[in-house]
């Protein structure tokens, strides 16, 4: 096999079992990492032993084993081979476990310098990035602004995020024009290579869209958008008279039109009905606004980047017509927040939310009035993996803008200070802190106060500070803070935690207990409470004047991919909790007290009614299969609705938490867009649901969960 550079090599050190000899351990050993090698799913591998007992770390087992791997997309392939545990390759598999004790200890490290990582959807790599053309383009051309300290430059790690038509729009038409006017066109094509790890020949071809005739091109502006969900109402109940579906008739839903989204393995977007149309975002950043009967495209807008938030539009009277054109609005992942023309697609304003290289946007606005509030996440925890980062300086913001004209009226952040120097780490890379608490989820707006509630992540860097895992609520009207409750303390975490030792782990190492899911505003008769949930599995009521906490409930151990994720959901005084509870998060932890799949609470004391758990396993469906709720749930009169990462759309039963209705998303569809759809887990948007139709995203290729493309309409007629 050709050498390959920048591979990644996992590391295991392992001791015999008692009685075992040396011979039979290696030899044993040796059958199950060819095997590996002979299938392709790794490069090369060597074992060696500690001699004469020479070590400094006295508790380090005796045997090393090096796996070396092309890079993370092929140790990927290498751990969904073994973990089917079936066949020759799992024998050979058992042949090695059963010789080795439980003291094992493991770490993956890749050949540095590494100028960028793979791209995080871990497809294949068709060039050698270090030896590309490209490579010095990059360096003289891209390198000093994308290198993470240049404000308003996304870094590296997201333009490896983008496919090669973003990449293009913005060098030849985008922001970029001015700065690369002076490339061939030659030269633009080998940056983007470089930059996708593809070869130009690997690049999807470009989609040919089913756009509209005529006759369904109009919008119905008598049909003013679903005011339900994020961005309007945070509970995501769809009342019978405008969703036409409850717990009686669901039983009547049928498959109508998949639509296949153009150069995606992944779809996020919370879609959105109104003008008798569904506008819904993409991977690929494009905009669509479709046909509710036959989906068919009216128009697209090309974002700068993935659009993973939902769709949310100006409101008017149902049944009349607005009283000024309606624009929608939305983010991409490189932090800028979008308004256009609903009707026509055109680009009203665009404004940068934040100018921190590691923004992004993964939550929907939430509009009131004419303010839009605009929530701000981060992702500075996967460059903290790396020892060299200087870590870190992100923190999470909420802004109030115009929603007319994208002028900021007042910005917070969830971290009101900046991060300062806090020393060196054990390698003598400069430490910053507090930074982090980002806002994964859109913000709950309270009319009666005129408050907005935001829940925040984790810190990134030491020290923790009591911005992190926690509810704020900040005045609507001249962003002055209100309260703010911590419910856990003390939780400092990045990716650096997920290796063992790695010196950017801040010392508070976790546990990452985000709140990932917007609270929901309640009313229980003579008061209101709000309801938070967090990924440590604990559900809390909280007195919306104070900040108090009323009651707090414990519905599973959580975990850094358990709990609850991107939406409960409720109706009346009914709370619908989703959890997550993966088996393995891969970050060397056990979580206990798993409980994957949906649960119900009374929101005036906490009491859980029922629990519905899925199978904690569920890898005969598919090897990267995992059966909890990481994606917004919805509900509706007498059920709640839930897309599942094991690829199932299942409706629970109010009363009882019996599953009412279920379709398996997973497989080919019959695409109406032009591109082939296919279906796969879900994660981040839920169900929308208008006038006996259903809406939702099927396909989450990120993170080892099965990948697709699909927007599936489901009707009740």
């Amino acid at each position: 096999m050709t050498e390959q550079k920048n591979k990644d090599i996992y590391h295991i050190w392992a001791d015999k079992k008692q009685g075992i000899s040396d011979i039979d351990f290696a030899s044993n050993m040796k059958k199950f990492l060819q095997r590996l090698v002979d299938e392709d799913k790794m490069l090369s591998y060597r074992i060696t032993r500690c001699k004469l007992g020479f070590r400094s770390i006295q508790d380090l087992p005796e045997w090393h084993i090096m796996m070396e791997f092309t890079g993370m997309a092929q140790l990927d392939e290498a751990f969904s081979r073994v973990v089917p545990k079936q066949g020759d390759l799992e024998k050979a598999h058992v042949g090695f476990n059963k010789f080795v004790e439980d003291n094992i200890q493991h770490a993956l490290y890749r050949d540095w310098p590494d100028v960028l990582t793979e791209n995080v959807t871990h497809s294949k790599i068709t060039i050698d990035p270090e030896t590309h053309p490209g490579n010095e383009l990059y360096q003289d051309n891209c390198a000093i602004c994308h290198d993470g300290s240049i404000e308003k430059a996304p870094a590296a790690n997201w333009l490896e995020m983008l496919i090669p038509q973003a990449l293009f729009r913005t060098i030849n038409n985008g922001i970029m024009a001015e700065q690369s006017a002076h490339l061939s066109e030659e030269e633009k094509i080998q940056i983007v290579e470089y930059i996708v790890r593809k070869d130009r020949k690997d690049f999807p071809e470009e989609a040919e869209l089913n756009y509209c005739q005529s006759n369904r091109m109009q919008f119905d502006l008598t049909e003013s958008p679903a005011p339900y969900g994020w961005g309007y109402n945070t509970s995501r109940f769809i009342p019978k008279e405008s969703g036409k579906i409850d717990s009686k008739n669901i039983k009547n839903l049928k498959l109508k039109w998949a639509f296949g989204f153009p150069y995606s393995q992944r779809a996020r977007s919370q879609p959105l009905f109104a003008m008798g149309s569904i506008f819904v975002g993409s991977q690929s950043g494009d905009i669509y606004a479709l046909d509710v009967e036959t989906g068919c495209v009216k128009w697209n807008f090309a974002a700068s980047a993935e659009v993973r938030t939902g769709i949310i539009m100006d409101e008017w009277e149902n049944g009349k017509k607005p009283k000024k054109r309606p624009y929608i609005y939305f983010g991409d992942i490189l932090a800028n927040e979008y308004a256009l023309d609903a009707q026509t697609g055109e680009l009203i304003w665009k404004i940068k939310s934040d100018a921190h290289p590691n923004a992004t946007r993964t939550a929907t606005s939430a509009k009131f009035e004419n303010i839009l509030f605009v929530p701000v996440s981060g992702l500075e925890v996967i460059p903290a993996f790396n020892d060299d980062y200087e870590c870190c300086t992100f923190r999470g913001g909420l802004l109030a803008v115009d929603a007319n004209s994208g002028e900021v009226l007042w910005k917070k952040y969830s971290i009101p200070v900046p991060a300062k120097y806090s020393g060196k780490t054990s390698v003598g890379t400069r430490m910053f802190g507090p930074s982090g608490a980002p806002i994964w989820t859109s913000p709950n707006v309270d009319k009666k106060r005129r408050y907005v509630y935001i829940g925040t992540g984790e810190n990134y860097s030491t020290p923790a500070d009591d911005s992190s895992d926690a509810i704020i609520a900040y005045n609507i009207d001249t962003g002055e803070e209100v309260w703010r409750r911590q419910t856990l303390a003390g939780d400092a975490w990045n990716l650096a935690c997920m290796g063992k030792g790695l010196p950017n782990c801040p010392e508070e190492n976790g546990p990452d207990m985000d709140y990932s899911a917007s609270s929901i505003l309640i009313d229980l008769g003579d008061r209101d409470i709000l309801v938070a949930g967090q990924k440590s599995g604990f559900v809390y009521g909280i007195d919306p004047d104070t900040g108090n906490i009323i009651w707090s409930r414990e519905v599973s151990g959580g975990g850094t991919q358990g709990g609850i994720h991107f939406g409960m959901a409720s109706e009346g005084k009914t709370l619908y909790v989703p959890l997550n509870d993966m088996k393995d998060t891969h970050d060397g932890k056990v979580w206990l007290n798993r409980k994957p799949g949906m649960h119900s609470l009374n929101t005036e004391n906490g009491e859980i009614l029922w629990s519905t758990i899925t199978n904690k396993e569920c890898k005969e469906i598919n090897i990267n299969c995992d059966p909890g709720i990481s994606a917004a749930v919805t509900a509706i009169p007498g059920a709640v609705i839930a897309g599942h990462l094991d690829g199932m759309i299942r409706a629970y039963d109010k009363k009882n938490g019996e599953i009412l209705w279920s379709f398996n998303s997973l497989g080919d569809y019959e695409s109406i867009s032009g591109t082939p759809a296919s279906g796969g887990s879900f994660s981040g948007s839920g169900p929308s649901i208008r006038n006996g139709y259903m809406a939702i995203n099927s396909g989450y290729g990120l993170y080892n969960h099965m990948p697709g493309n699909a927007l599936l309409l489901f009707s009740v007629e």
